[in-house]
Order: structure tokens, then sequence, then C-alpha cells
């Protein structure tokens, strides 16, 4: 029991030194790590990694609040229908077999890996021609300039509720933020400036997070014994990554980061598949 409460918080260590590096992409590693690392299946492990994510999120959107980068109701109607539709996703994942959800798993980890890996040359030609891209005038949400503040219109809210929703579905299913969902919804939809769309998002996976936390606490499927030990981990990997996370090239740390969450998935996928056939 002693070696799998160190091995629970050295594997939270890694996230959170992940988190600090790269801003969001270790907490979609929390599961996989848990998986392979302590034999949890992807149901069980999922819970855990929300539980750290929420706590990491939640410190950031903190700060973010407090320097006014928030839109705390856009961010309160995602929260909203993401914790509505969270529990959705804790019922399925407990009742589709473990090497389909894996398979499920491996294939969102595998998206997300190619959509960082791309991120750092697609800024740099963004840079390269001229900077800010003319904004759409057909966005559903539009800041009002005046007042500082979105417009809110049902095309905006319909599509803010709706990516709060699928945020929320796969922090249930999988035990992830949903900060891959919550990102690029708020580029397509809105012209918020990008920190305050990452500021937003932050505070979306904290509250959606923790109502998933919650549920799965509520129907006795949260692993205390792995998921201190393993947020704790998270906490201390975190600190310590932020002291030196300045000194270390962003877009070259991300790429390297994109290149092992892309191993973790094809890993996952060869176990699924392994599974199925077996």
């Amino acid at each position: 029991m002693d070696t799998a409460l160190l091995v629970s918080a050295a594997l939270g260590s890694v996230v959170g030194l992940i988190l600090a590096l790269t801003g969001a992409g270790g907490a979609i590693v929390a599961v996989p790590l848990l998986v392979f690392g302590l034999g949890l299946s992807v149901a069980q492990a999922a819970p855990i990694g929300l539980f750290a994510v929420a706590l990491a999120a939640g410190i950031g959107a903190l700060l973010a609040l407090r320097e006014g980068k928030v839109r705390y109701k856009a961010a309160a109607l995602m929260a909203c229908s993401g914790a509505v539709i969270s529990p959705a996703g804790l019922w399925v994942a407990h009742r589709v077999p473990d090497a389909p959800l894996m398979l499920v798993f491996a294939l969102v980890l595998t998206r997300v890996a190619w959509r960082m890996f791309n991120q750092p040359a697609a800024s740099a030609a963004h840079d390269l021609h001229g900077g800010a891209e003319p904004c759409p005038s057909d966005l559903p949400c539009r800041l009002n300039l005046e007042r500082g503040k979105l417009d809110w219109t049902a095309p905006c809210a319909r599509a803010l509720a709706l990516s709060g929703a699928m945020a929320g579905f796969l922090s249930g299913l999988l035990g992830v933020g949903g900060g891959f969902v919550i990102v690029p919804a708020l580029k397509r939809a809105s012209d918020i400036p990008m920190q305050g769309i990452v500021a937003t998002s932050l505070a979306v996976i904290a509250l959606v997070s923790i109502s998933g936390v919650a549920a799965s606490a509520a129907s006795g499927h949260m692993l205390w014994v792995n998921a201190l030990p393993f947020a704790a981990g998270a906490l201390a990997g975190m600190l310590v990554g932020r002291s030196f996370a300045r000194h270390v090239s962003g877009a070259r740390l991300q790429q390297s980061f994109a290149v092992f969450a892309g191993c973790v998935a094809i890993g996952m996928a060869v176990k699924a598949v392994h599974a199925l056939v077996a």
C-alpha cells in the first residue's frame, strides 16, 4: 500500500510538472499514466485524473480572475451546461467495457497531440504574416468595445452551452478537463482575446471538473487512496515546474510533449486492441 501511495504521488508530480511547463497539456496524460502506472481501468483512473485537474485549473482560474481576464458569465454558462452533462459521461464510463473506452481515449489523445504539435508552426506563420487576423463579422459572441463585455444573444448562449456540454460529457467519460474542446470553441465563436479565452477555459475546466469529482465521490467511484497522493504530487510538481518554466523554450517543449502524448496514445490503442482480440 505504501508503494502504491508513492507511485501515485510520483505519477501526479509528472502531471504537475507537465502542467507547469506546457500550460494545460499534463491533464490529458493523467489517465494514461494511472492506467499504465497503477494498472487501473479507464473508469477508475478518470475520477482521479479529474480531481487533479480540478485543483490545478482552479488555482490558475483564481489567479486569472484576480487579474480580470476571466469572462465569468460565459464561464458560468458553459460550466452549468457541463455540470449537468458530466454525470451522464460518468454513467456511460461505468457501463462501457474498458477496452473500447481506452480506444476512445487513445483517439482523443491522438487528436490533442496532433493539434499541439502543429500549433507552434501555425503561430509562427501567423506572426510572419502580420499578427492579428481580421475577425469575422458573423461570430455568435462579440465583445462590446464600449462596455468591454460580451453582447449576449441567443446564438451566443447556444454556442457556449453546447461547448460546455461537450466538455462536461468528456470530463465524466474520460476524466479530462475539456480544455481542448473549450479553447477552440471559444476561438471559433467569439472575438475574446487569447489570454481571456485561456483564462475562461481554466474557470470552466475547474467548475466542470469539481462537479465530476463530486458525482464520482457521491456514487462511490472515487479511489481516494490513490486520488489524494496523486493530487498532492500534481500540485508539488506544478510548483516546482513553475520555478524554471520561463527558462524553457515553449514551442519546442510543446512539440516534445505532443510526441510524448502521441506515443502514450499508441500504447493505449495497442493495449485496447490486444484486449479486444484476446
